[in-house]
């Protein structure tokens, strides 16, 4: 078991225990600046020494994953299990985007298994995130109403997520290696170990929504667990079409199996007030989050290995 994951399970028994470990206030907005930056600034490094053309047809298959996978999960919300117009739109916006943490525990866990993958995969987690935020607020919008509001095309296009993993890849880009060696000590060495105390935290945060599956019923749950695995089937598909690498197919299939708890949520809250919160965070970050970081990555991983033999 990678490290990683042992501290998520600390945080989670933590939590479940009711013990008094808290973190600082805006610790885990610090650390996630941190990890933001840090993913950029390693695949900017990488897109610097390859050619536009190596990350270009990747870059564009992934806009077309990023704008299937939310339709497909809002046609089963709605149609198939009977979710609320709302609720719908909202889910597929957060399934359709990306969580960042997941993105980094997959590089961790292959990392640790010596397989090796593609450096752009920082550009595609940008390229994933933007597309299905904005399917979702289209889809939940009356066609006669407003859909952009200006504050909203801020939150979408400039929020946090998106700005420092493209200033990061920008940054690392543009910085020669030796230069970029300065930076190594504090954003590339450290990584796993701050990547652990913030699988710590989120831990403790998933703990405080486990109350809610009692609520949120058991088509919620066979969502929250189904999507990850067709998402991640139809990841798969497309990076054998785009003949990506082993490790490379799986982040791909990682990342579209992944939920967003960061970036999601700030858009639907502001976008989509009548959504509820407790169906969307508790799916993603409840269930989803959990599922992909103790069985969905080491089971993508096993069975892509067996289809590249």
């Amino acid at each position: 078991m990678d490290p990683i994951v042992c501290f998520f399970l600390l945080g989670l028994a933590a939590g479940i225990l009711r013990t008094n470990l808290k973190f600082p206030e805006g610790f885990f907005e610090a650390v996630s600046i941190y990890l933001l930056i840090s993913i950029g600034l390693k695949g900017g490094a990488v897109i610097a020494q390859s050619g536009v053309g190596d990350w270009v047809v990747p870059a564009l298959g992934t806009l077309f994953l990023g704008c299937s996978i939310p339709l497909i999960a809002y046609f089963i919300l709605s149609k198939v299990l009977s979710f609320s117009r709302a609720d719908s739109a909202a889910l597929a916006a957060h399934y359709g985007s990306v969580s960042i943490v997941t993105f980094a525990v997959v590089q961790s866990y292959l990392d640790q298994k010596g397989i090796p993958y593609e450096g752009f995969m920082s550009l595609l987690v940008v390229i994933l995130e933007i597309p299905a935020i904005g399917i979702g607020l289209l889809l939940a919008k009356d066609p006669n109403s407003k859909v952009f509001s200006d504050h909203l095309v801020r939150e979408v296009f400039l929020n946090k997520s998106i700005f420092l993993l493209l200033g990061g890849l920008f940054v690392g880009a543009c910085l020669a290696p030796d230069k970029l060696k300065v930076l190594s000590p504090f954003f590339i060495d450290p990584f796993k170990g701050i990547l652990a105390l913030f699988l710590l935290e989120m831990g403790l945060v998933v703990s405080k929504r486990l109350g809610d599956l009692r609520r949120v019923g058991g088509r919620l749950i066979l969502f929250a667990i189904a999507m990850p695995i067709l998402a991640a089937i139809v990841g798969t598909f497309l990076a054998r079409v785009l003949d990506l690498s082993v490790g490379g197919t799986v982040v791909l299939a990682t990342l579209s199996a992944s939920a967003s708890y960061i970036a999601a949520p700030a858009a639907v809250r502001l976008a989509i007030p009548e959504a509820n919160p407790t169906i969307y965070l508790t799916a993603s970050l409840g269930i989803t989050f959990p599922f992909n970081v103790f069985i969905g990555i080491p089971l993508y991983t096993a069975i892509i290995e067996r289809l590249f033999l």
